[in-house]
Order: structure tokens, then sequence, then C-alpha cells
């Protein structure tokens, strides 16, 4: 099993009332609920932690869990409120305006932190959950507790709106999580906000002799690349006509794991083992899984048939 640990909110989504009138509706999302939605639907063995609250936004959070066959037995639940973030649509591209003064998610503390049962062979962790504490140090402290037990990846997923005013400790605790992972993926503006400008393979080099064994680069229409001590390797994106980007570089996480499982790749022995080929299969999962959620409305990924996978 995968256990994805991050945060989970709902997204105020922009929509259109039968008035006609501009209005917002809720959506279950959060970048790491949205990777542990993607590989539940993929047919993928994956659990969720998290600070999770008991109000009426929170069932929903969970029950949208379930419906996706997702295991729910290790959230953390409180009366604390939800996370929202409003989005605003651009083009197709989405903005974020925040609100998680005090909620479940942000009020994770390390005490928390369960017991990791053995069916738990990898951990993916990433997202606005790694910004603020206590729940920012409570995530770091589970990675540094499992790391090198267990199959380590992170995607930040940089929301510099998000960090404005804490970009120094959380470009420090970033560094330190990277340095302890095994597998990194960023998307290229990523890649740049944290290394600034340069060439994509140089940088990701950079962050490979950190410590990670492969580090995974998006680069939107263009594909994606990894770039492991063996080189780099990178799959083209087919075409696809973009309704909005929500959730695509989540569901592309997902498919790269759910790759990783269809390779028998799940542990850290498997991760060091993988071919170029396989690596390229995964790349291409994740490719395709994108691709499916970039072409609807909303963090709405891929079942495992629509994508021809066995579930």
């Amino acid at each position: 099993m995968i256990l994805c640990c991050g945060e989970a909110l709902i997204d105020m989504l922009p929509r259109v009332s039968t008035a006609g009138e501009a209005c917002f509706a809720p959506y279950a999302g959060g970048a790491v609920f949205n990777t542990a939605i993607a590989l539940g639907r993929l047919g993928t063995p994956v659990g969720f932690f998290s600070g999770v609250s008991t109000d009426m936004l929170g069932e929903i959070l969970a029950d949208t869990l379930t419906a996706s066959k997702v295991d729910t037995s290790l959230l953390a639940r409180s009366d604390r409120p939800t996370t929202v973030a409003f989005v605003r649509l651009t083009d197709g591209q989405a903005s974020y305006a925040f609100y998680d003064e005090a909620t479940a998610g942000r009020m994770l503390a390390t005490t928390d932190l369960p017991a990791l049962p053995d069916r738990i062979q990898a951990l993916f962790f990433g997202g606005i959950s790694l910004v603020n504490d206590p729940a920012a140090s409570s995530y770091e402290a589970l990675l540094a507790r499992e790391a090198g037990q267990r199959l380590i990846m992170i995607d930040p997923n940089i929301r510099p709106g998000f960090i404005a005013g804490q970009e120094d400790p959380y470009r420090t605790r970033i560094s330190r999580m990277i340095a302890q992972s095994d597998i990194v993926k960023l998307s290229d503006e990523d890649l740049h906000w944290l290394e600034g400008a340069g060439d994509t393979e140089a940088l990701a080099a950079r962050l490979l002799r950190q410590g990670p064994s492969l580090v995974l680069i998006t680069e939107g229409a263009n594909g994606a690349r990894a770039i492991s001590a063996d080189g780099s390797r990178h799959r083209p994106a087919g075409q696809v006509t973009v309704v909005d980007t929500v959730g695509a570089g989540d569901t592309f996480n997902a498919g790269f794991l759910a790759g990783l499982a269809h390779e028998g790749a799940r542990t850290r022995a498997g991760l060091a083992a993988l071919t170029g080929p396989q690596i390229d299969a995964c790349l291409d999962l994740g490719i395709r899984a994108a691709g499916i959620t970039v072409s609807r409305a909303g963090a709405n990924p891929p079942w495992a048939h629509e994508i021809g996978l066995r579930a």
C-alpha cells in the first residue's frame, strides 16, 4: 500500500448558477488528497493520512476518499474546521486564495502521527501541508522517521502566494525533506522557484546530488522527464484539449506511483532495480492520467478502465 500524507481541503471552484450568476461550488481537493484519489481510482492500494475535520465539509472529504477506494483508517479526526481554498481560473490556469487558520489539517501535531502497519511500502508527501506549523513539522517528522525504511516520494507543489513571508524556513524544510526522499517530483516552474534560472536537467541534477535516487520534472504540454544517476529520460505529452489544470500534477504523481506498483517497485530496492524502459512506462502512465484530468473540469482523475489498466 502507498500512504499519501498531506492536506485535504474543499476547493471552491468558479461556476455559473442556473440564474446566470457567477458562483462557487464546493469540491473535495488538496494536492495530496487528489493524488490519493487518483491512486485509488487507478486500482493501486492506497491510504490517506491527514488531519480531517468531523464537520460537514470533513465528512465530504472522508466520503470522497471512500468512494474512490482510499483507506481512511489512519485519518486524524478532530472538531476543528476544514481548510477552504477559493480557485480562480485564467486561461485554464488556476490560482488560489486559502483559508487555513486553526483548521483540522493545519493543527495536525506530532502526537497525531500513527504507527504504520507493515503493508505500507511507500509514502507520498507534498502540497501546502508542508508550509505551516504545526502540520508541516509533523509531516517532516513522519518522513524523517520512515526515511530509509520505506520508499519516500515528495512533490512540494509550490504555491508562492501561500508561502509569502515564510520563504526562508520553507526552503530550509523542503531541502531537508528532499535530502531524505527517494523520489522528488517538481513542475518546471517549481524547479526554477527552488533552484533559480538555468537548464532544467542541470538544476534537476543539482537536486539529485542532495540525496534522491530519482528526480521527476513535469513540463506541461512538453511532457515529463526523469533524471537519475544513469542519465535523463524524456517522454512527450499527447494532444489534449485543456479545460483546466486543477489536479494535473497530482494525477501525474498518482500515475507514476501506480506505474511503480505495476512494475513491482513500491520499495527502495524495487526503485533501485528499475530499468530505463520501466521508468518510461511510469512516466507515460503519469502523463496519460494527467491528460485526462486536464481535459475535464476540476480535479477529476481517471479510473483504471479509462486508461486501459486493470483495477
